[in-house]
Order: structure tokens, then sequence, then C-alpha cells
């Protein structure tokens, strides 16, 4: 495995540290007044969730992990477990719901998704950039009101709150950034 600099860790690299894996989730490079600057760095464990704060110098080393990208179908949710499948070896892998956080409602019946494995081990899951759903209500357009960025409060299929522009309406299909949670498009 590639040894990078402390000072080279970036949001969403996987690090092999303490013997354990982990995500950069946050990273601040910090220049004090004195002394040498270094990298203030958010890390979660990809096998029990936890969070820890570290700060890597420059001069430090790190195990840059490489992790296996595979498109997997979801299946079901079964007890708090998201059951993927393989499409093209119809193996199929569980991973704990948790791992979305709040990004769970816009997993939909059949979506594939990009499963990271670390070896033979599934430690992640990301969801498509955007999805789409459709609008379950959402206030009536009151007429005037046509400023540039206004917007007004929807709520979605998933239970989701999102802001929308004026001009859509109940029943509608929208498109979501899942990272951001933030409406896009129209579908």
């Amino acid at each position: 495995m590639p040894k990078i600099n402390g000072n080279e860790i970036r949001p969403g690299n996987v690090l092999e540290h303490n013997g354990g894996l982990w995500a950069a989730v946050k990273v601040d490079h910090v220049k004090p007044g004195k002394g040498g600057a270094f990298a203030q760095v958010e890390l979660r464990n990809l096998r029990n969730g936890s969070k820890l704060n570290e700060r890597f110098r420059s001069a430090d080393k790190v195990e840059r992990v490489r992790l296996e990208q595979k498109d997997m179908q979801f299946l079901y949710e079964d007890s708090g477990q998201l059951v993927f499948m393989d499409t093209e070896t119809y193996d199929q892998v569980q991973l704990d719901a948790e791992i979305l956080g709040e990004r769970r409602p816009f997993l939909q019946d059949g979506m594939t998704i990009l499963v990271e494995f670390y070896e033979s081990e599934a430690l992640n899951a990301t969801l498509p950039q955007k999805v789409t759903c459709t609008i379950e209500e959402t206030e009536p357009v009151v007429k005037g009101q046509t400023a540039a960025n206004s917007f007004k409060p929807a709520l979605l299929d998933n239970g989701v709150r999102v802001s929308v522009p004026p001009f859509v309406g109940p029943g509608e299909k929208i498109v979501v950034n899942t990272e951001t949670m933030e409406y896009s498009e129209r579908a």
C-alpha cells in the first residue's frame, strides 16, 4: 500500500491508522503562529462507525488504502441490514443501514449502488449523485412571488423535506442531489 504524507490527506481518503481502516471525513490544514503546520483530520472508522480526531504533520507517513469498487443492486432491508446483490455473480452482501446516514430515504428498490470492498469485506456504500423523487405535497403558488431564487418547502414520497422552486407542484417528479440533499431539476 502506498504511504502518503500527513499534509496530502484529503476528504474521502481511506487510511490504515492504529490498526483499523478509517475514512477521512473532514480535513483542516492549520498553520499556527508558532511551530510547524499540520492537518487536523476527522476520521470515521469503516468497521464500527466510531469517530476520531487526529493531527498529522507533513513529516508523518500514513498508509493510504485503495478500496475495490463494485456496482451492486439494492434488494431489500432486513432488521437494520441492507442487502445488495452483485449483478454479475449474484453474490449477496449485507451492510448496516446506518452507513448511508441521513441519505438512507433516497435508497430505492432495485437501485444500483457503488459498494466498496477491502479484500473481500464490504465496508461502504455510496448512492448515485442524483435520484428522481415524486413530490407528495407542497404549498400552492402565490401569485406575484416570482423572485429569481424564492423557494417553497415540499414533502417527497420518501418523507424527506426539500425546498423547491414555486413552479413545481404536487405529483411532479424532480431530481434531488443526494450529496447536498437539495432540488436539482425537474425530471
